[in-house]
């Protein structure tokens, strides 16, 4: 495999019309590591990978592959690997032949040819589906043809359009922790577009989250989800309910009769709590140095499986979402809708973010 590269991008524009598909993008992806552009549809996330393999010219900015200044160069001339939405695989071809099919563009000769699609295939376990046709395979194994073909020639860099997209559930999970020990085994740069939350964090390394063709926020998966930067990303990003937070008399940031942050700069900010971090309590509850208790009514309650998911109601004006496990023994189980109940969040789970338009 040939060496990783980084990937710098600084003010990256592109505008359709009067619409910024992408306002001036700074990102830098380090060599190595495997980077999910993440945002809902119309996000600009597909325009950003397109316009690092150059399907798509911006009207300002750079893309430097290394030291290289890339935005003018041709698609052929990037050296990129693409694994495309809908895999775009030659029908006519066997398997063997769609693998080799950049090889052979590159010139490469049929001995060198053999042996680096034999290991290709080996790589994403299609040792024995060489001679077989396109039409013969699974979704699953078409998507792991297609990543054969886009790192057989050992690119600089590998990029994916939701790849996983086309797949059920079931097999997109599994391909999807498939996908990060490749990455892992490639070593390659790898960035990977998704609009599915939970795909960005299972695989990467680092998630960029784009909306109206802004970086949201970069950072890791872990971070990303306990440290969310604004109020589009928190609600983008897993469950979450937010509540709009007052101050008291000594500047705090309160909600209703609760301390929730003693240290905060000027302005309007919102308290997020993500379900799984509630917890049904005794409303008299003592501890409020490490607990911060909510009281009110479920309004309510859904059975999910492993899982519940239940709203309550608190003083009529705010629902707060929270999630348990549906252990046969456990007390929540017996909740009703008009039950009136008590959640507890530990204070370490607090997550204060500015407040954005109207409360």
């Amino acid at each position: 495999m040939a060496t990783a590269l980084p990937i710098h991008i600084q003010g990256l524009t592109k505008k359709y019309g009067s619409m910024y598909a992408l306002d001036s993008v700074d990102l830098d992806v380090r060599s190595g590591e495997f980077l999910t552009l993440l945002g809902p549809s119309g996000s600009g996330k597909t325009t950003l990978l397109m316009a690092i393999a150059g399907f798509n010219r911006p009207d300002a900015g750079s893309i430097r592959f290394g030291d290289d200044e890339m935005i003018l160069a041709p698609p052929h001339r990037r050296n990129v690997g693409m694994v495309f939405q809908s895999y775009a695989l030659f029908p006519h071809m066997s398997v063997a032949e769609n693998v080799a099919f950049p090889l052979k563009l590159r010139g490469v000769d049929a001995a060198e040819s053999a042996a680096r699609v034999a290991e290709a295939l080996a790589t994403v376990q299609l040792e024995s589906f060489g001679e077989r046709d396109i039409d013969q395979l699974s979704g699953g194994q078409r998507q792991r043809v297609a990543l054969a073909r886009a790192f057989v020639f050992r690119p600089r860099i590998l990029l994916m359009d939701e790849p996983l997209s086309a797949l059920d559930k079931k097999l997109r999970e599994q391909m999807q922790i498939e996908l990060k020990h490749l990455h892992e085994q490639l070593g390659v740069t790898t960035v990977y577009v998704t609009h599915d939350q939970r795909e960005a964090l299972t695989m990467s390394d680092r998630i960029a989250v784009i909306n109206n063709g802004r970086l949201a926020q970069v950072d890791t998966p872990r971070a990303i989800y306990n440290q969310p930067a604004n109020a589009f990303v928190a609600d983008f990003i897993g469950e979450s309910t937010m509540l709009p937070l007052d101050r008291d008399g000594d500047g705090r940031l309160c909600f209703d009769d609760h301390v929730i942050s003693a240290a905060a700069a000027a302005g309007d900010y919102s308290l997020v709590m993500r379900p799984e971090r509630l917890f049904v309590t005794e409303p008299d509850r003592k501890d409020c140095e490490q607990t911060i208790v909510f009281t009110g009514v479920v309004r309510e309650f859904v059975f999910q499986g492993e899982t519940a998911f239940a709203l309550m109601s608190i003083n009529g004006q705010h629902d707060l979402a929270f999630r348990f496990g549906t252990d046969a023994n456990s007390s929540e189980n017996v909740l009703r809708p008009g039950d009136p109940v008590a959640l507890g969040l530990n204070r370490r789970d607090v997550i204060v973010i500015p407040r954005e338009g109207p409360a």
